[in-house]
């Protein structure tokens, strides 16, 4: 019993996965395989091809432990720091800084599922400093539409090299393939996973979006008197209904198609008359007659409500913003349209 008890402790934490692994049925394997990243079934298969015979009491006892830990946790709870001291325990430090990196990053199954997930703005800007040849093989592995976007933003010299290895690329040999993985994973992946971390800024920003008008007002007040460098930042980050003045043509008429007729008319009541000026410019001259009727007969309305109407454009906005169908421009001198 001695030797058992030796030898169950003489495991790490892979190889007791992978005998647990062995130890299931295979649907249920095949679940926790599909589960995994492409890196984790390789190195947990090579575990299991190598482990040899593994004594009935050893499975009985790592069974029996895995139990007793779970009855014994009581409820979970699943957070970055608790998965980052759970894998501090079998993994070295710098393994563990790399893998927590990048499940930081944009989501997706493998490398080319997060790459998609990444703002085209964001990938260009990475990708115009690596050799044509590279950005050729990246391209060709995600999706046509991002692929076009991320072109559509690269020097046009630079994209045409791009373009012309893309036309004479032939089948990408696999440890070819599996370098720029490699590279993707350790250079772009892990620091754009840093600089994705939320500042606080930008966090109570969103927060004071969607504090009514006098709690916002008031809080803001009250911070000035005691941080007015933050309190400059958060205004300058918050995207309120004026803010909408600075979409284009295109933009408008696309939020247009969103929202609500009615929550529009309720937030115009509020409105200045630049913001107005733009959605009615925007729309034929017989549905800004009726949508200045419908606000007419609103009559006087709460402040309340106006509130909550305008908060539900912004919303929309800022949807249509971050999935790429409408551009906010930040106000500054580059983003002015010339004619």
């Amino acid at each position: 019993m001695a030797r058992v008890k030796e030898d169950y402790r003489g495991l790490t934490g892979p190889q007791k996965a992978a005998i647990m692994m062995l130890s299931l049925g295979e649907e249920q394997a095949a679940k926790l395989f599909s589960m995994m990243e492409d890196d984790e079934i390789k190195e947990l298969s090579q575990i299991m091809a190598n482990l040899g015979t593994i004594g009935a009491n050893i499975v009985e006892r790592l069974f029996v432990d895995f139990a007793d830990a779970i009855s014994n946790t009581g409820s979970l709870i699943g957070s970055y720091e608790s998965t980052e001291r759970l894998l501090t325990k079998s993994l070295g430090k710098d393994r563990v800084a790399l893998i927590m990196e990048e499940i930081r990053g944009p989501a997706g199954r493998t490398m080319w599922d997060k790459l998609g997930n990444v703002h085209e703005q964001v990938l260009a800007n990475y990708l115009k400093n690596e050799y044509p040849q590279t950005v050729a093989v990246v391209m060709s592995k995600i999706k046509p539409d991002h692929s076009a976007r991320v072109l559509g933003l690269l020097p046009e010299g630079f994209a045409m090299e791009v373009i012309m290895r893309m036309l004479h690329m032939e089948a990408v040999q696999k440890d070819v393939l599996e370098s720029i993985e490699k590279t993707l994973r350790t250079e772009f992946m892990s620091n754009l996973a840093r600089t994705a971390r939320r500042d606080s800024h930008e966090m109570m920003a969103e927060i004071f979006n969607n504090l009514d008008r006098s709690t916002e007002s008031r809080f803001i007040t009250a911070l000035e008197e005691r941080n007015r460098e933050s309190a400059e930042k958060i205004k300058q980050l918050m995207f309120t209904f004026e803010d909408l003045a600075r979409l284009d043509t295109a933009g408008v008429q696309t939020l247009l198609r969103h929202v609500e007729k009615d929550k529009l008319g309720l937030s115009l009541k509020g409105g200045s008359d630049a913001v107005k000026d733009l959605f009615f410019s925007n729309m034929s001259g017989r549905a800004a007659k009726m949508l200045k009727d419908d606000m007419d007969a609103l009559g006087p309305v709460r402040l309340r409500d106006v509130e909550e109407a305008q908060s539900a454009v912004v919303t929309m906005a800022k949807e249509l913003a971050n999935s790429g169908q409408i551009t906010i421009s930040e106000g500054k001198e580059e983003d002015e349209l010339v004619y």
